[in-house]
C-alpha cells in the first residue's frame, strides 16, 4: 500500500513550504514521492515550485476545490498517478485553503483504489498569528479555519517567529484545547523532520476519556467494507439512517438484490443517493467518520444483532 498524507490549512499558512521540505527528506531516504496539488485558480503557481524539485510525479487540480465539484477530477488524477508510476512510495496531497478536511478526505477515498492507499492522516498547518486574530475573520471563514484545526491528526503552529513567547504559549494552549487529540509542533518556515511526522501518525493516541478512536487512534478515519452478498435496498437504507452522526460520508458500489450490477451509492449529511452502473464494479464501500471501527451492516449497529455481518 502507498502512504498518503493530506496537507491542510489556509492560503499562506505554509503548506507548500512543508510540502517542499518533505519531498527533499523523502528523496534523501531513497523514497519515491508523488504529489497532487489543488490550486483554486487557473495558474499553477505552487505547482511550479514542486516541478523545480526534479522528477517528482505531479498531478494538478486547478480552478476547483478538491472537496466539492472537483472530487471526480481528484479521483481521476490519483488514478493517473497510480497507473503512470508503479514505484511510488508516498503521495503528498496539498489541498486548497478552502477545503474542508472531511470533504477532502472523501475526495481522496475512491472505492476504485481505496485498498491501495494508506491515508496516514491530515496535517493542518495553522498560521499562529491568524489564530490570535481569528475573531476578525468573517463567520464562514472562521468556521472553516476552525474545522481544519479540529480534524487534524497533527497540528503545525507555523510562523511562531512573528509572535512573542507569551503569544506562542497562548496559541499552543488554544489549539490544544480546541483539538485535544492532535500533537502540536511549533515551526518557523514549516520546517519539520519527516521522521517526527511518521512517528506521530504511526503511534496510537487516546482521547482524554481514554477511548480509542478508529483503531489507529485518529479522530477522523476511514473503513473499507466489502460485500459477500447482495442486500435489500430498503433494509440497507434503514441501516444507513440508523448510523451515528459521526459517520460523515459513504461511497462505493453496493450489490442490490434483483440487480445484475452493483449500484453506485453515496451518503452525505443524512442524504442517500443511488445511481445505476452499467459496468460491473467491485462491490465495496468506503465509510468516513469518527469512531467507525465496529460499524458493519447486519451487526447490532444496524438493528440486526442476530445476523452475521455482510461486510468483512
Amino acid at each position: 500500500m502507498i502512504d498518503v498524507y493530506l496537507l491542510s490549512g489556509f492560503l499562506g499558512s505554509g503548506k507548500t513550504s512543508l510540502l517542499l521540505h518533505t519531498i527533499e527528506q523523502l528523496k534523501q531516504q531513497g523514497k519515491k514521492p508523488a504529489v497532487l496539488m489543488n490550486e483554486f485558480g487557473a495558474l499553477p503557481f505552487d505547482s511550479n515550485a514542486v516541478e523545480g524539485e526534479g522528477d517528482i510525479p505531479l498531478k494538478e487540480l486547478l480552478e476547483g476545490c478538491i472537496c466539492c465539484t472537483g472530487s471526480e477530477k481528484t479521483e481521476a488524477q490519483l488514478q493517473g498517478l497510480l497507473e503512470e508510476n508503479e514505484d511510488i512510495d508516498v503521495i503528498l496531497i496539498e489541498t486548497t485553503g478552502a477545503a474542508h478536511p472531511v470533504e477532502a478526505l472523501d475526495a481522496v477515498y475512491s472505492p476504485l483504489f481505496a485498498d491501495r492507499l494508506n491515508v496516514k492522516g491530515i496535517i493542518t498547518i495553522a498560521d499562529a498569528k491568524r489564530w490570535l486574530e481569528r475573531e476578525g475573520l468573517t463567520p464562514q471563514i472562521r468556521a472553516l479555519f476552525m474545522e481544519q484545526i479540529r480534524h487534524a491528526h497533527l497540528l503545525v503552529a507555523n510562523k511562531v517567529d512573528l509572535l512573542t513567547e507569551e503569544e506562542v504559549a497562548t496559541v499552543t494552549m488554544g489549539l490544544s484545547n480546541f483539538n485535544e487529540t492532535a500533537p502540536i509542533i511549533q515551526t518557523v518556515g514549516a520546517k519539520i523532520d519527516f521522521s517526527f511526522i511518521e512517528k506521530v501518525l504511526n503511534t496510537p493516541k487516546r482521547r482524554t476519556d481514554a477511548s480509542i478512536i478508529s483503531g489507529k487512534g485518529l479522530p477522523l478515519s476511514s473503513k473499507l467494507l466489502t460485500f459477500t452478498e447482495s442486500v435489500d435496498k430498503e433494509e440497507f437504507e434503514n441501516w444507513v439512517q440508523s448510523l451515528p452522526s459521526t459517520v460523515y460520508r459513504m461511497k462505493g458500489y453496493v450489490p442490490v438484490k434483483g440487480a445484475s450490477k452493483p449500484f453506485l451509492f453515496q451518503y452525505a449529511y443524512g442524504m442517500v443517493n443511488w445511481l445505476a452502473e452499467y459496468v460491473k464494479m467491485e462491490p465495496r464501500l468506503v465509510i468516513i467518520g469518527e469512531g467507525i471501527d465496529d460499524i458493519n451492516f447486519g451487526s447490532s449497529e444496524g438493528g440486526h444483532p442476530n445476523r452475521q455481518p455482510l461486510f468483512g
